[in-house]
């Protein structure tokens, strides 16, 4: 059993995980974040994007130990005021929401590196999120809304 500090949302975690424990699991069963979640369990639907260092990461696929002591942040950490949630919630670009965490996430990370995308720009940054829904346009629409309201 290995103890990490996990600082997840500005809060910090003392946990005990076994060695190969998912950054995925260790979030969900050991510290309550329900907004990442498993989809496909390959890296390869984004439903499980979380922030770890401002850099976004499949938490499916990430080994819990790797993250240890680094600021991780969730979906579960922004409210309803945040720029992009708002701009999700006000575009209706989630039907089921089961992605939508995600998406959020990859914009929050596209926003900070690039705060006036292009469509092709936003397209190719979300291409590893898929939305079963197909909300897509709803999505661009709701990235393009973020960042005019992120860069005011």
């Amino acid at each position: 059993m290995n103890h990490i500090t996990l600082r997840v949302n500005g809060t910090t975690h003392r946990v005990g995980v076994a060695e190969d424990t998912l950054l995925l699991d260790a979030l969900r069963d050991d510290v309550g974040v329900t907004s990442a979640r498993e989809g496909c369990g390959v890296g390869v639907c984004g439903a499980c994007t979380v922030l770890c260092g401002g850099r976004s990461v499949s938490a499916c696929l990430a080994v819990a130990t790797r993250y240890d002591d680094t600021d991780i942040t969730t979906a579960d950490g922004l409210d309803e005021n945040d720029p992009v949630v708002s701009s999700f919630v006000d575009s209706n670009a989630m039907q089921c929401g089961y992605c939508i965490p995600g998406f959020v996430m990859m914009t929050k990370e596209l926003l900070s590196e690039n705060p006036a995308p292009s469509d092709d720009e936003i397209t190719a940054h979300l291409e590893g999120n898929i939305c079963r829904c197909a909300t897509y346009p709803e999505i661009l629409e709701a990235v393009r809304l973020a960042a005019t309201r992120s860069n005011t």
